[in-house]
């Protein structure tokens, strides 16, 4: 998760009208800091500086795009290494306003339980 100015970076892929966190799920025996920093670079085109990545956690919640299925997102926080650019698969990047709960283009994780987190502490 990337945080600045009350402010978190979130992404919209082209086939989905959901703002989610930018990541992914691992490929191959990828740890989480890998698959991270690919998504990363595959989604935004920068890199991450992964010597300053900070586990804060896990949440499960619905997948953004189907209320039937169940997610589970490992949280981490870090910093970028250049200016975060949207890739082909990637349609829209936003800072999305920590205090802005209610807009209804949010994930649930991210509505339910993350930014009430981000914005509470």
């Amino acid at each position: 998760m990337l945080v600045r100015d009350e402010h978190v970076l979130l992404v919209r892929r082209n086939t989905s009208s959901i703002l989610i966190l930018p990541g992914g799920k691992p490929e191959g025996d990828e740890t989480d800091e890998q698959t991270l920093a690919r998504e990363i670079e595959e989604e935004l085109r920068c890199r991450l500086d992964t010597a300053r990545l900070e586990y804060l956690g896990e949440d499960e919640d619905e997948l953004a795009d189907d209320p039937s299925r169940r997610v589970l997102i490992r949280l981490y926080r870090g910093k970028l290494k250049g200016h975060p650019q949207p890739s082909a698969e990637i349609g829209e990047a936003v800072w999305h306003p920590l205090a802005d709960l209610d807009a209804t283009d949010l994930a649930p994780s991210l509505r339910h339980q993350i930014l009430r987190d981000l914005a509470g502490g």
